[in-house]
C-alpha cells in the first residue's frame, strides 16, 4: 500500500479528543459552503491539520472569508456560520 505524500500531519486530535483526517475535510471543488463544511475547515486550521494557506488555496478562499469564519468561531461558536443566524452575531 502507498500513501500520497502530503506536507503536514495526516491526522490531528481535537480538543474534545476525536481525530479528524484528512479525509474529513470537505472536497477541494467545494461550491457550496454549509455551516458543517466551514467548521471542518476551521477546526483543521485551528488544530494544525491545514495551513491557512493550505486551506485558501484548497478552497479557493480569500483570507479575508477565511479570518471571517474564524472570528466568528471563537466569538460565538460554530452556531456563528450558519447564514441565518449572521444577524444575530453581526457586531454593528
Amino acid at each position: 500500500m502507498y500513501l500520497k505524500k502530503v506536507d503536514g500531519p495526516r491526522a490531528v486530535r481535537l480538543p474534545d479528543g476525536s481525530v479528524m483526517t484528512r479525509a474529513d475535510l470537505p472536497p477541494a471543488d467545494t461550491r457550496r459552503w454549509v455551516a458543517s463544511r466551514k467548521a471542518a475547515v476551521v477546526r483543521a486550521v485551528a488544530c494544525g491539520l491545514l495551513t491557512e494557506d493550505q486551506a485558501r488555496n484548497r478552497y479557493g478562499l480569500s483570507a479575508e472569508e477565511l479570518q471571517e469564519w474564524t472570528q466568528a468561531v471563537t466569538r460565538h461558536g460554530e452556531e456563528a456560520l450558519k447564514t441565518t443566524r449572521i444577524q444575530k452575531y453581526r457586531q454593528p
